[in-house]
């Protein structure tokens, strides 16, 4: 399937509606894209790779859709973040009662996610691993995390270790993972967990929920959000500049 699609800064970015992406048994790869991937994949060249291999690239945040209206088309209309493309899979796996499986995060998390799963999706089988804590995996490691994951053959694999870690094993191993649709998704599964509470409708509504998530992590996100979005933001003015100059 060719997905509906614009040019954005270097990157093919998924400018159709939440509901054009389904489970038809392809093997899909979804990634998303924002302000902070933007930046960190300028300097990471393997990152840079894995998300211009997405077969779908979600536009993770309010900058992305301002950059497809002044450096493109203007087809992106609103974000898709990870957590609204999760709850949509989630939503068809529980209606044709398929399965899923959750690599990443700890023990504990993995728990509460089985556990609100039963409650929110009881028609859905679940299995999760919890890969060792670590900045690189081994051969060994791998081989267990592919194997156990073949070995459940799920609908969708979420993917929870954080950008870019988690996109560039995706990207590393896509050809053998026997898996439907491979979801990269980092926050979402302690969102879900609720081990971290995503900010409320209102602030996302008004693009102000990294704001929020500032305010509650500032050690962890301050540099994302205040070093990051500012380099994003420098590139989106220079490309609106070679655009007019060219026009």
């Amino acid at each position: 399937m060719i997905y509906p699609t614009e040019y954005v800064l270097g990157y093919r970015v998924y400018s159709g509606p939440l509901d054009q992406i389904a489970l038809d048994g392809k093997h899909v790869i979804i990634n998303t894209i924002n302000a902070y991937s933007y930046v960190v994949a300028k300097n990471d060249p393997e990152f840079k790779q894995a998300l211009q291999h997405s077969h779908i690239l979600l536009p993770d945040g309010s900058p992305i859709v301002w950059a497809s209206r002044f450096a493109g088309n203007g087809k992106i209309k609103h974000k898709i973040a990870g957590h609204d493309i999760f709850c949509h899979l989630m939503d068809i796996l529980n209606k044709n009662n398929g399965s899923c499986f959750f690599l990443g995060s700890s023990e504990k998390t993995l728990d509460k996610i089985r556990n609100n799963i039963q409650t929110d999706y009881p028609n859905v089988k679940v299995q999760a691993y919890s890969p060792p804590f670590k900045k690189t995996f081994s051969m060994e490691d791998n081989l267990a995390m592919l194997e156990i994951i073949n070995k459940s053959s799920p609908d969708v694999l979420f993917v929870g270790m954080t950008a870019p870690k988690q996109e560039k094993w995706v990207d590393a191993h896509a050809n053998i993972l026997n898996a439907g649709i491979i979801c990269a998704i980092g926050a979402v599964f302690d969102f879900y967990a609720g081990t971290i509470k995503r900010p409320g409708k209102i602030w996302i509504k008004i693009g102000l929920e990294w704001f929020i998530r500032l305010l509650k992590e500032p050690k962890r996100l301050w540099k994302r959000y205040l070093i990051y979005s500012p380099i994003f933001f420098i590139d989106l003015f220079l490309c609106i500049i070679r655009i007019k100059k060219f026009d």
